[in-house]
């Protein structure tokens, strides 16, 4: 998608500070960069980096071969927090990996939230990477 698309995307939107926002990133062309162990252990630690954890609390994550879904509850601004997480993942690869944007859904009751979290969780298993979720190892849930 175009980065100018992308921000238009945006325009006109507001982040909710304690609201809660699935949020997913994509890779550059789609290319696989999670699919090396250190790239997707990399990825998964900047979750919980003083820098990111300063603008949202991470709910529950997977990191895929070629994206990130992120269900977070948010202190700040959204683009801020996506920003800087991007930023720390592709420092800790040693280039830029990005597709340029993001996309965004705010949940609204807590009944959407634990049904968004399954969903998050249940990637892995949607896309035949492993048959039980316990066998990947890049995703973590609060309620665990």
């Amino acid at each position: 998608m175009p980065a100018s698309h992308s921000c238009r995307l945006r325009k006109g939107r507001s982040s909710s500070p304690g609201y809660c926002y699935l949020i997913t990133m994509v890779t550059a062309s789609r290319r696989p960069v999670f699919r090396d162990y250190r790239h997707a252990a990399s990825a998964s630690r900047q979750f919980y980096a003083p820098a990111v954890v300063q603008h949202g609390d991470t709910l529950c994550y997977v990191v895929m071969p070629d994206h990130v879904h992120w269900l977070v509850q948010l202190k700040g601004d959204l683009s801020l927090l996506v920003r800087i997480y991007k930023s720390r993942v592709s420092i800790a690869v040693g280039k830029p990996i990005w597709q340029p944007g993001f996309h965004d859904h705010a949940l609204r009751h807590e009944e959407e939230l634990k049904a968004m979290a399954r969903y998050v969780v249940a990637n892995p298993l949607r896309a035949g990477l492993v048959s039980h979720i316990t066998d990947y190892p890049y995703w973590n849930a609060v309620w665990l």
